[in-house]
């Protein structure tokens, strides 16, 4: 009755899972996406190749080894955005051949153009040439982009949101970015990095609200010492384009010259081209779609997974979405996606955090205690030359599990996975403070910081004993 028994509008990272998931149980699979945007946003413009980009920064600017090496040190005196781009269009590469290659092994069959609802159960597809194709099942993951805000004249060039910033002829002397959120944040400390005069512009009076105070406080103080001003608080009223830059005027009447202006305003789902009306089916303003916890619509047999249905909006949630909504529409038992989801940011320096934030605790009126550990303190921290990292426990202080681990520094990203294995499992302190960590290493940081809570815990402990 169908050409396909499930079809996937969208190859990123959660429409690529939900496609072999469903290929994994017998299905027939069908994955509708453009021609040259195998993989999604996440391989083409947005994760991979800003992640790439920032280990380019790191490796060609030796950021990491100035602490030995001295202030002056680099490993190429010119970067030049060749120098930046080679090392991206790599790795975009390999990861394609990688997609591929899942979905060819699975029988995964590759359509390729833009999808659009003419039923419910009818997709047309615009390629090459116009095609009609029906399905069982759709999964609806398209992703997004970034949100252009219309008073704002776009050119790609000077005045640019973060896709073309990885376009870009020359690496800029001076960038203003407007939006300290998470990308905004990621793309001002990589230019920082290379040497860029950076200004950031928040509306907001802080940056990263989601994160653990004390650890974006480390981090602006890491930004400011390269160079990077913040204007908290501030709105832009307008940009004006010169012949040799863009000029930022504030609200408050403060004008900043730069190269280059950077948007990052948020980002918009990829649903205007979906005629969704046509299946029943529609999006709010910011183009997102409503799901219910299986991550089915309200036309029931269609599914939308990833960035699409808002937060969190991360790839790797996306996956698992895609997975679980896959496995649903298949009809196979569901098990719910764990709560204990792990925030990396790729900053430089990086921060990563699982589970509650000391303000978080603070609120609920969780009794808790604080066990820290910093870089400069272990040995591989000295090894690797970076003073400034530091691991965060946050420990109840009623049944000592672990409520929270949140870090800043090199690795952060990889090392915050021990902490949400302890947490996920039920584990308390103690076991941090008795477990054997291979030396010199950066996870000894969870045992120097379970012991300093321990040792918290145990003071107050003999204190209250003693009244």
């Amino acid at each position: 009755m169908w050409d396909f028994d499930v079809l996937v509008l969208g190859s990123g990272p959660g429409g690529q899972k939900a496609a072999i998931a469903a290929a994994k149980l017998g299905r027939r699979v069908a994955v509708v996406e453009k021609k040259h945007m195998l993989g999604g946003v996440c391989i083409n413009t947005g994760t991979i190749p800003s992640k790439t980009l920032r280990e380019a920064v790191l490796y060609l600017t030796g950021l990491n080894q100035r602490e030995l090496y001295g202030a002056s040190y680099r490993v190429k005196e010119e970067i030049t955005v060749a120098d930046l781009g080679m090392r991206t269009q790599h790795v975009i590469g390999r990861e394609i051949q990688v997609i591929r290659s899942q979905l060819g092994r699975n029988h995964v069959t590759v359509l390729q153009g833009t999808g659009r609802f003419l039923d419910a159960h009818t997709i047309g597809v615009t390629g090459d040439e116009e095609r009609k194709v029906t399905a069982e099942r759709i999964v609806i993951a398209t992703g997004t982009s970034p949100a252009r805000p219309s008073s704002v004249e776009f050119d790609d060039k000077m005045i640019i949101d973060s896709d073309a910033i990885l376009h870009l002829d020359r690496v800029p002397e001076t960038l203003v970015v407007v939006g300290a959120g998470v990308i905004g944040i990621e793309y001002a400390s990589m230019f920082a990095a290379l040497g860029t005069k950076v200004t950031v512009v928040e509306r907001r009076e802080r940056m990263l609200e989601f994160c653990d105070l004390e650890i974006v406080e480390a981090l602006k103080y890491h930004l400011r010492d390269l160079a990077v001003t913040f204007r908290f608080g501030e709105s832009v009223a307008a940009v004006e384009r010169r012949p040799r830059g863009a000029l930022t005027v504030l609200e408050s009447g403060k004008k900043i010259p730069a190269d280059c202006v950077m948007y990052s305003a948020g980002r918009q789902g990829k649903t205007a081209e979906l005629c969704l009306a046509a299946a029943g089916l529609a999006a709010d303003d910011r183009g997102r779609i409503e799901v219910d916890e299986n991550y089915a619509t309200p036309v029931p047999h269609i599914y939308a997974v990833g960035d699409v249905i808002g937060f969190p909006a991360l790839a790797a949630t996306s996956m698992e979405q895609g997975r679980l909504a896959a496995q649903h529409a298949c009809g196979e038992p569901v098990a719910e996606m764990q709560e204990l989801s792990p925030i990396g940011i790729y900053t430089i320096p990086e921060i990563s955090f699982v589970g509650k934030s000391e303000d978080e605790l603070t609120r609920d009126k969780i009794p808790f205690e604080v066990g820290i550990s910093r870089y400069r303190e272990l040995a591989r921290g000295q090894i690797i030359g970076d003073s400034y990292g530091m691991l965060k426990l946050l420990v109840s202080s009623e049944d000592r599990r672990l409520l929270g681990v949140h870090v800043f520094g090199t690795g952060a990203t990889e090392l915050v996975h021990i902490g949400q294995t302890v947490m996920g499992c039920g584990g308390t302190v103690d076991y941090l403070v008795n477990a054997v960590f291979n030396y010199p290493t950066l996870a000894e940081s969870y045992k120097v910081a379970a012991l300093d809570a321990m040792n918290k815990m145990r003071v107050i402990a003999r204190l209250t004993a003693e009244l």
